[in-house]
């Protein structure tokens, strides 16, 4: 069976991309902090569908954990999802320095290495590929997050580009926001985001491996966002990172 290793995968997103893959029959490398977390969701995705869960306990805002995830990506994979991340509560000049920098760690120098440990194998293999979960936010101009995020979808777009034609695809995953545990974690208040606004973390998942099948290197899942990302684009730069500062909020 191939092997799809997935970072942030307790919960939300991650946790989505583990049912959907080991449905399709991948067993999995699950990696996230919390091991007793991570072992009780191994347990209970090899019992639903019967598939190899290996667990990886590490934290990739450190330089050991790092480490260790990008031996075992190097170690053979079909299937890298680089999903691992969080948002801050508050405006950039709020939000401690080191935390920041955390934020990058996590969300840019986790998914160069990983991606740069897992390619080369998969090319010569032949097949594979990287989904790496970017944002919405990544089209609006909202401080370190959205910055963070708008890197994830050139460096994809990049590498895509760079391995075309031998066998590997690269895809930036844009969500919105998602019923998950981001915004909780964060401390943000959404109750005042109309349902309207929401995706299904399942469904949401499905949009993705559609859109990485069919080779598209950048997926925005939702009509409600398909559209909010085209006019982006229509809108000065500028404009359209004022409206998105103005609700306060972070998407997924």
């Amino acid at each position: 069976m191939p092997t799809a290793l997935i970072t942030g995968a307790t919960a939300g997103i991650g946790a989505a991309f583990a049912h959907r893959l080991a449905a399709d029959g991948f067993d999995l490398v699950l990696l996230a902090r919390d091991e007793p977390r991570l072992r009780k969701a191994a347990e209970e995705l090899h019992a639903a569908y019967h598939v190899r869960v290996e667990v990886l306990a590490a934290d990739l805002a450190t330089e050991e954990g790092l480490t260790v995830a990008e031996r075992r990506v190097a170690h053979g994979i079909e299937l890298l999802v680089n999903n691992a991340g969080f948002g801050h509560k508050g405006r950039f000049l709020q939000v401690p320095l080191a935390d920041e920098l955390r934020m990058l760690k996590v969300h840019c120098e986790a998914v160069l290495r990983l991606t740069h440990a897992a390619v080369p194998a998969m090319i010569e293999r032949g097949r594979g590929g990287v989904v790496n979960v970017a944002s919405v936010a990544a089209f609006f101009s909202r401080g370190t997050y959205g910055a963070s995020k708008a890197w994830v979808v050139g460096f994809s777009e990049g590498v895509a580009q760079d391995i075309a034609g031998r066998g590997v695809n690269v895809m930036a995953l844009c969500p919105g926001f998602v019923h998950t545990e981001f915004h909780d974690r964060a401390g943000m208040d959404m109750s005042e985001l109309p349902e309207f606004m929401w995706l299904d973390a399942g469904k949401l998942v499905d949009a993705a491996v559609r859109d990485f099948r069919r080779g598209l290197h950048v997926s925005v899942p939702g009509a409600q966002y398909k559209t909010l990302v085209g006019l982006g684009k229509l809108i000065p730069r500028g404009i359209a990172g004022r409206l998105s500062s103005r609700t306060g909020r972070t998407y997924q």
